[in-house]
């Protein structure tokens, strides 16, 4: 049907706009939420690191492939998210495999929201424990599973911001059942790092309750603006996992150039709030703009923006509608989404400027009327 929409090669970009069969598109559909990718003081952190350490590690942190720079990214890491010590993995998804299959074992119990990310349930799967799933961010189905497994070591792992939805967690109140019934709580902070909280720290540092949670995972590739990926937590906590997660011991380290991009960006996060502020302004008008065209943009409450379509078929027409007008969408379907949600997922950057703001809405507003969604 010419509607296929994924593995698109990217030609160039300068963060918010890229080249795409040769034609120059506006970048809604990234997780470069503070616009660091192309920062100059990135990039040249990240080209005196390689000629200096070489292009990789070439071994595991375990062995050979560890270096200061490591190290000091995880203090840094640790003094941001508000926690005693931090581990470097070498992604994301590596991060909550090797955190969940490490901690929870046959005869433990771990408990995932119904959306958590793919990672979390993977991790899940490879522990061995019996995984209860509640519904998405409902705590009293959470609370009558946690007492079903009342003599059970627990783990609670939920994304703080969810991805396809952009919604938050309840992580004040994920807190207070994690103490009533002996749990431990994970927030897997992804989208959350960088973009929340006064200093950046994330969901746990916009509501306050830091102390009350035990583990914090991030990702570098989002606000980090790298690769890799970490959890933090008590230092006896990570000792533990540095010297038995799998993911840690058995896979190459990141390169020192990742480090030293990642290392910029936590400097940048913590000196320039403004940054953070003008994502928040473009988040903000572009949730209210949407919504107020008559798009369903659900109950987001992130830079993260939504449009619910409907079928996977019509969402990919809209999807290919946009596309071919200069914007670049990601369409989500069945099964990150329910089969009749299907939708068109659109993220802003703090450097996405007021013109092209205005020239997606035209874009969204004029496709929008022609597919009938408003």
């Amino acid at each position: 049907m010419g509607l296929y929409p994924y593995f698109y090669p990217v030609e160039s970009s300068d963060g918010t706009e890229v080249v795409m069969e040769g034609r120059r598109r506006i970048m809604v559909g990234s997780n470069n939420y503070l616009g660091l990718t192309h920062d100059p003081r990135l990039i040249e952190a990240s080209e005196a690191a390689t000629r200096k350490y070489g292009t990789a590690c070439t071994g595991s942190r375990f062995l050979n492939g560890n270096t200061d720079l490591h190290e000091l990214l995880e203090e840094e890491l640790a003094k941001l998210v508000g926690k005693e010590a931090a581990l470097v993995f070498p992604t994301g998804f590596q991060t909550n495999l090797g955190v969940i299959a490490t901690l929870v074992g046959p005869g433990d119990a771990v408990f995932i929201d119904k959306l958590d990310h793919a990672s979390i349930v993977d991790g899940a799967v490879q522990s061995g424990g019996h995984i209860e799933r509640f519904r998405h961010g409902d705590l009293a189905h959470l609370e009558a599973k946690l007492a079903y497994r009342a003599g059970l070591a627990k783990l609670v792992i939920v994304d703080g911001v969810f991805s396809m939805e952009g919604d938050l967690a309840d992580v004040p109140g994920l807190v207070e059942l994690c103490k009533a019934y002996g749990a431990r709580l994970a927030v897997d902070d992804a989208h959350g790092v960088g973009v929340f909280g006064v200093n950046g720290g994330g969901v746990s540092e916009h509501f306050g309750v830091t102390d009350g949670v035990d583990l914090i995972v991030g990702t570098f590739s989002k606000s980090l603006a790298s690769i890799g990926g970490f959890v933090a937590g008590d230092a006896s906590v990570i000792s533990y996992l540095r010297h038995t997660a799998r993911n840690v011991i058995f896979s190459a380290a990141i390169p020192a150039s990742a480090c030293a991009a990642a290392l910029t960006a936590v400097e940048i996060i913590r000196t320039e709030p403004e940054r953070r502020a003008r994502l928040w302004s473009n988040a903000r008008r572009m949730k209210k703009e949407l919504t107020a065209l008559g798009f369903d943009t659900l109950t987001s409450e992130s830079p993260i923006v939504p449009v619910v379509v409907g079928t996977m078929v019509r969402t990919f027409r809209f999807w290919r509608e946009l596309f071919d007008a200069g914007v670049f969408t990601n369409p989500v379907i069945a099964p990150a989404v329910p089969e009749n949600s299907c939708r068109i997922r659109t993220s802003y950057m703090a450097t996405h400027t007021d013109e092209q703001l205005d020239e997606v809405l035209e874009v969204f507003a004029r496709c929008g009327r022609a597919a009938g969604l408003i």
